[in-house]
């Protein structure tokens, strides 16, 4: 007996495991839901829409956030990436003390894990997460016995596929159906047209995958999700976090054999109403192969063993897009989407360069810069942006009518609302501290882990401070200045963008303490946004002080600090015309320097370069 249970002991894992089911996703890049079987008349997408047809769709799923990186970033961790502090686009920050990315859990249980072939995520990865993650990544070199995890990402609809000139066309762009937010333009519809013609190319690409896992003979005992890893590449879709960056397709096939472990809802060509998105997949593909997700994953598993009811909401985040920064939270019930925006002063359409490489891009901008926009086509653009929006998918689904200030809808505001600032707490959103400040406190260990360190992150003060300094309400200058007096730097840096949010009278009641701020503050994120106040709404000496100011610490040879650079250039480069730098100031400033990872290295020079884009430029007096 004793040689018996000794020999199972030593059977390799790859054989216990042996029995559960393989796992295939297949991957998409920058689509939305533009297909078939998601009742898109003009999509033309028969793989994907066999395979809802013969297993079941999601009707609402979110990425959680509008970006690749950001997006695969929750996914692989099972945890919000406001929670790691890999909100940022192309950041890397350390991985959470004592977790895993889902392919260990996997990998320890005997599967046999590739992914082909992007990663791009913003957290380091905590020791070995793939036995294979190339283009040459298969579950067919897997050992024998051994079951399968499988990643094939498919790039054909990447939003750099949009530019492609000449290309073949497949739809044709005057049965395109613009969107409310975009003019009606022929590089609009060119743009929409080509998008639509890379998902059906995708959607081919799909189908091979299947075709290669059926014709292996394992397609009874493959499970295969097929999602997309956020909107599509157009602006307004890509990189923003409302329904249209965040919602994308997601569909489910279970084979007969593995049924039991389907959603309780699952049916055969089903629709189901339950939310779903990528904080909850790490948690779904645990559960599918019988382990029982870690509490501190942050979604919920929708399939396996331990699938659990679904939530009441959804939730969505932007944080620094390559070059530009922006903080905004988004939250949705399924029918209403409600969004905070925690830089008002910033508007919706920064100058991203790799954005404006798509024409419609350039095409819009030029509309809106000569007044022949409507009002639903120009939000994108306006400065200052809505500090809340709401809307409603249902009678509004391209999202331009902002409900924020309608009578009717306050309780839904007031319940949206709430479920966003509950979220705040729960993960411990670390987006509330600048970049750079974040940093500087996780010094020596993970984002994450700080996070969780009252100490260390007063999250309570500092939330309320980014509350009442971005939502203006009438004489409240007196509280935020109470602000800028405050004992953590990051309660101090949202006083001073309360007072640069407020405008020219708010600045002028504090001029001085900005000015003390701005020369003699520990946190260069105060200095920043102090100096920032001063040089848009002071004026006279202090003005331009103060706009000098910004210049020196966008020099990244004397900061040393790619964080401290970025924030005072996006200053600089939103600074009225007549205390901006020269544009040959601004080109001779270095775009070398020190930073944390190589991923930051090209921001400086894009700010350089896009620097003046959208008005003229006059050097300082």
């Amino acid at each position: 007996m004793k040689r018996l249970l000794l020999s199972l002991a030593l059977l390799p894992l790859t054989l216990v495991a042996a029995d559960r089911p393989n796992v295939l996703w297949i991957t998409n890049e920058d689509h939305g839901p533009h297909m078939g079987c998601y009742g898109d008349d003009y999509a033309t997408t028969p793989n994907i829409d066999e395979l809802a047809a013969k297993g079941m769709l999601y009707k609402m799923a979110w990425s959680n956030a509008p970006v690749c990186a950001a997006a695969r970033t929750t996914l692989i961790a099972g945890m919000y990436s406001p929670s790691t502090g890999g909100q940022h686009m192309r950041s890397m920050v350390p991985f959470p003390e004592g977790k895993k990315m889902y392919p260990q859990f996997l990998r320890e249980a005997g599967y046999y894990c590739t992914n082909c072939s992007k990663e791009d995520y913003n957290l380091t990865k905590p020791g070995v997460v793939w036995d294979e993650s190339s283009r040459n990544g298969h579950w067919k070199n897997r050992p024998d016995g051994a079951p399968f995890f499988a990643i094939f990402n498919c790039t054909l609809s990447h939003e750099s596929k949009l530019r492609v000139r000449p290309h073949k066309a497949i739809h044709d762009p005057a049965k395109v159906r613009v969107p409310a937010y975009h003019p009606d333009t022929p590089e609009v519809r060119q743009d929409w047209a080509q998008y639509y013609d890379t998902v059906t190319q995708a959607d081919a690409e799909a189908g091979k995958v299947l075709k290669e896992v059926a014709d292996a003979g394992l397609a009874d005992d493959t499970i295969v999700f097929f999602y997309a890893d956020h909107g599509s590449g157009m602006s307004r879709n890509k990189r923003w976090p409302s329904n249209s960056g965040l919602h994308v397709p997601m569909v489910v096939y279970f084979p007969e054999k593995w049924k039991h472990l389907a959603p309780k809802e699952y049916e055969v060509g089903g629709k189901s109403d339950r939310l779903v998105s990528f904080v909850d997949l790490a948690p779904t593909l645990l559960s599918v192969v019988g382990i029982q997700p870690p509490e501190w994953m942050q979604g919920r598993a929708f399939a396996g063993e331990h699938q659990v009811d679904g939530p009441e909401f959804m939730h969505g985040f932007r944080g620094r897009m390559d070059e530009r920064y922006d903080m905004v939270r988004s939250v949705t019930d399924g029918r209403f989407v409600y969004l905070r925006n925690y830089m008002p002063h910033l508007s919706q359409g920064q100058h991203v360069n790799y954005q404006f490489e798509t024409p419609s891009t350039a095409t819009w901008r030029a509309f809106y810069d000569a007044g022949k926009l409507t009002a639903a086509q120009s939000r994108f653009w306006n400065t200052p942006k809505e500090s809340e929006e709401l809307y409603d998918l249902e009678t509004d689904p391209d999202e331009v009518e902002n409900l924020i200030s309608s009578p009717k809808h306050q309780a839904i505001i007031k319940r949206l609302r709430g479920a966003m600032k509950a979220q705040v707490f729960a993960i411990r959103d670390t987006g509330f501290l600048p970049e750079g400040e974040m940093h500087r406190r996780s010094a020596g260990k993970a984002p994450y882990d700080m996070a969780h360190d009252d100490g260390q992150y007063p999250l309570m003060d500092i939330f309320e401070a980014a509350e009442l300094a971005t939502t203006v309400i009438p004489d409240d200058s007196g509280r935020i200045k109470a602000l800028m007096a405050g004992k953590d730097p990051a309660v101090r840096y949202w006083g001073s963008m309360g007072m640069l949010i407020r405008g020219k009278e708010a600045v002028g009641s504090v001029s001085g303490d900005l000015e003390k701020a701005m020369n003699s503050d520990d946190s260069p994120e105060v200095r920043i946004a102090s100096a920032w106040a001063l040089a848009e709404h002071g004026t006279g000496e202090a003005q331009e002080s103060a706009a000098k100011v910004l210049l020196d610490l966008a020099n990244w040879q004397k900061t040393e600090n790619v964080f401290t650079s970025l924030a005072a250039m996006t200053a600089i480069d939103n600074l009225t015309s007549a205390v901006k730098p020269s544009v040959e100031t601004i080109k001779a400033l270095p775009t070398k320097g020190k930073s944390p990872d190589g991923r930051y290295s090209g921001y400086i020079g894009n700010l350089i370069k896009s620097y003046g884009w959208d008005q003229e430029v006059k050097p300082l007096q």
